[in-house]
């Protein structure tokens, strides 16, 4: 190919006064002169698809003769292609851009952009505000301790089927079933959120579908024999562990709350035992964040043995803020484990009978035994139901259907704690 710039020092040359406004070297390379403050820059021009174009190759003096010409002939080898030159520069400048990012941002602790740690980072941020804070947390973790570390850094778009399994497989393999699935359907909603987003196409944790093993159900232990059931309550009253032990497996039978932020967390000022009712805050009950701050108490109806216990206990900590004040730290309540070991410690092993037993057993005899409706049992429960309408239906209506049904339940241990015939009482 004929120059007609011959050397560097032909370059060099140039003078300031020099009239000419380009210097051509040939195969559409040129070098623009005095065009950046004193600068010449190097010009290649093209056509791509019958479209004439441009590509700018630096400047001189700082990118030389041969420099220019090893850019421009690297153009011609794309153009030969038929690969743009301009796209592989804006790809290449944009992967560096990325890069950098990426770096500043690993610097900073934060996960590169487009990995599956970003977006699942960016759809946990959307989703927590409807969460309560306990339940984003186990999300979160979940994420971080089985998934991060696996195919966090990996490009969401990448993820395959098979890598994802591999993953959970990983879960598999150390015997937690339910913790796989449950990875498996925070993945899912990650990748249906990118899909969303436009970030990919599809969601790779749809395809594992049968995949992994079934879990297997374990059912928390509880007794729902009422001859057994009475031989617990019998244990229950000689128990010579503190006060606060004993009456609140007490109450823990009589009201069947859940054993932890309902019963065990319980304040004095939520009781009003004249009018026999707990209102137990929205706060401190199993619901969605905007319930648990806007929502109203779960109101417990206490039957008349119930009264007897907690009037009893307020003279030992009616003083104090907790109906089941700690005894070594008293500004807690006791736990849940010491609730546990004193069933143990009465003969009611971890495989027979669990705090969150007491729930399950009185859902049981209620509607087997004492033949009471099944919506009555589950707003004393406070399991959510399906619509609006039933919640609000639950939480006012109910409460002197449930008041009633607690005093029956209530008279019903009792029978049972002397040893009474178990058949139903109540007719259907």
């Amino acid at each position: 190919m004929a120059r007609m710039i011959l050397t560097d020092a032909h370059l060099r040359g140039i003078k300031a006064q020099d009239p000419r406004k380009r210097l051509t070297d040939g195969g559409g390379l040129y070098l623009l002169l005095f065009v950046k403050g004193g600068s010449h820059a190097w010009r290649f021009d093209y056509s791509h698809e019958g479209k004439r174009k441009t590509l700018s190759l630096g400047t001189y003096p700082d990118t030389g003769l041969s420099l220019a010409r090893r850019k421009a002939d690297e153009a011609r080898r794309l153009l030969a292609e038929g690969i743009n030159p301009s796209t592989v520069r804006k790809e290449a400048k944009t992967a560096t851009v990325q890069a950098l990012e990426d770096e500043r941002r690993a610097d900073a602790g934060l996960p590169a952009l487009g990995s599956f740690e970003e977006v699942a980072r960016s759809w946990f941020d959307v989703q927590r505000g409807d969460w309560a804070a306990t339940y984003a947390n186990k999300v979160i973790r979940r994420l971080e301790l089985y998934a991060f570390p696996y195919i966090g850094r990996r490009p969401v778009g990448e993820i395959t089927p098979p890598e994802l399994l591999a993953v959970l497989r990983r879960l598999e393999a150390r015997g937690v079933v339910e913790t796989a699935h449950r990875v498996r359907d925070t993945c899912s909603q990650v990748f249906r959120f990118a899909v969303a987003e436009g970030r990919v196409t599809s969601d790779p944790a749809r395809d594992l579908a049968g995949a992994l093993r079934t879990h297997q159900t374990k059912h928390i232990p509880a007794i729902t024999d009422p001859a057994r059931f009475g031989e617990l309550l019998r244990a229950i009253d000689g128990c010579r562990g503190i006060p606060a032990t004993r009456e609140g497996l007490k109450l823990a039978a009589l009201l069947f709350l859940r054993p932890g932020a309902e019963l065990r967390a319980a304040e004095w000022s939520e009781f009003d035992l004249d009018a026999a009712l707990w209102a137990v805050p929205a706060t401190r009950m199993k619901r969605r964040k905007h319930a648990k701050e806007n929502g109203p108490p779960h109101l417990v109806p206490l039957p008349r043995q119930a009264v007897e216990i907690l009037r009893e206990l307020r003279r030992l900590t009616g003083h104090q803020q907790f109906v089941f004040q700690g005894v070594r730290d008293r500004s807690k309540t006791i736990s849940e484990n010491t609730l546990n070991a004193a069933l143990s410690a009465l003969g009611f092993g971890p495989d027979e009978m669990r705090m969150h037993g007491f729930r399950a057993a009185a859902r049981t005899m209620l509607a087997e035994r004492l033949n009471f409706d099944d919506k009555v049992i589950e707003a004393q429960l406070a399991h959510a139901v399906p619509d609006a309408l039933g919640r609000a239906y639950n939480r006012t209506q109910f409460v002197e259907q449930r008041r009633e049904m607690l005093q029956v339940w209530a008279d019903y241990l009792d029978r049972l704690r002397q040893g009474a015939q178990v058949i139903p009482i109540r007719a259907a």
